[in-house]
């Protein structure tokens, strides 16, 4: 007797409690990631250490540009409404009376007609009058003086500088290792697949670590100068000055680098929960208005407690949450195709 055909294929199907993991066996999986991640974010922390001051001037180059640009504002307009020259015309006017004074009260004093003392003073306040108004003059005047009014970030305790350095060292170590500690959490969850959902999975890799970055450099370069900016101008606002500290400023820096980076991974993780079938794509149209509502929720969780901060997260996240929705439709529509094309070639 032959074997019945359709026992026998069904035979060869793989039980499906044979390609999945115990409980047991995806801790040992989760310990053994996670060792494995860790020791990558050391060794990328260990590198940035050695690289420091060079990485701080980096992270500090929003402030330096937005405070450069606040402080020649500021000269500029002191110069234009002739409050720069008040200083040095004050000084020149007690200058002018005591020596007035003086050649009247001392004999021995050398004989100056008081008249070429008032006809100085006279053409020192013409010119300086004039170059006010002059634009040359108060540009090389901002240009000059900027100094003066620059904001250099303070520390306000001891160990201040040092705390804010290792916090640097620390997200700057996760940004050069996040392609290892991105691999890792993906074949963490890859573990837990079917063979055949683990190719979106290895895709995922580079694109997590692509967007990670972007999403931290977004920040750093487009975000945090608008932040920055939007401060100072309310500090001018509510009359308060802005003296902020060396600690304070890399702590809001770096946990937003760090909070865009992991939001920026949203459409990734769209697309692979997409189509590896946890959620459908559907799903995902239709809860456009609830996922508006916890967007905003994360942002203001997520962020300090400022507008600018919360809108500037937020609008990217959902852009991003619609990008994730546009790359599973896409993929949808490719392996449609393909499989349309291989009904035709039949």
């Amino acid at each position: 007797m032959g074997k019945n055909p359709e026992k026998n294929k069904k035979e060869k199907l793989p039980d499906p409690l044979d390609t999945t993991m115990s409980l047991g066996d995806h801790l040992e999986e989760l310990r053994a990631r996670l060792i494995l991640a860790i020791i990558g974010l050391v060794t990328g922390t260990v590198i940035c250490l050695f690289f420091g001051h060079q990485i701080i001037r980096f992270i500090k180059r929003p402030y330096s540009l937005v405070t450069e640009k606040y402080s020649r504002s500021k000269v500029e307009a002191r110069v234009k409404d002739n409050k720069a020259t008040d200083a040095s015309a004050y000084v020149l006017n007690a200058f002018s009376a005591n020596l007035l004074n003086a050649l009247g009260a001392d004999p021995n004093a050398p004989a100056i007609d008081p008249r070429a003392v008032t006809f100085v003073h006279k053409i020192y306040t013409e010119t300086m009058t004039k170059l006010a108004d002059d634009p040359n003059y108060t540009a090389v005047a901002a240009d000059a003086d900027s100094s003066i009014f620059e904001q250099r970030l303070i520390a306000t305790a001891p160990a201040d500088p040092f705390i804010a350095f290792m916090k640097i060292t620390l997200i700057s170590g996760l940004i050069i290792s996040s392609p290892w500690v991105f691999y890792q959490l993906w074949m963490f969850v890859a573990a837990g697949l079917y063979e055949h959902e683990r190719k979106y999975v290895r895709t995922a890799v580079p694109f997590s670590t692509a967007l990670f970055v972007t999403g931290a450099l977004f920040f750093l370069f487009i975000i945090a100068p608008l932040c920055l900016k939007f401060f100072l101008k309310f500090g001018d606002l509510i009359g308060v000055s802005a003296y902020w500290t060396f600690d304070k400023y890399i702590s809001f820096v770096t946990m937003l680098m760090l909070v865009f980076g992991l939001a920026f991974q949203t459409p990734i993780a769209i697309f692979v929960l997409n189509r590896t079938g946890l959620i459908p794509i559907e799903t995902f149209k239709k809860s456009r208005k609830y996922v508006i509502v916890v967007i905003f929720f994360i942002a203001a969780v997520a962020t300090p407690p400022d507008v600018v901060s919360q809108i500037a997260l937020a609008i990217p996240l959902y852009a991003l949450f619609e990008v994730g929705i546009l790359l599973s439709w896409l993929s949808i529509r490719k392996e449609q195709a393909q499989e349309a094309a291989k009904e035709e070639a039949k």
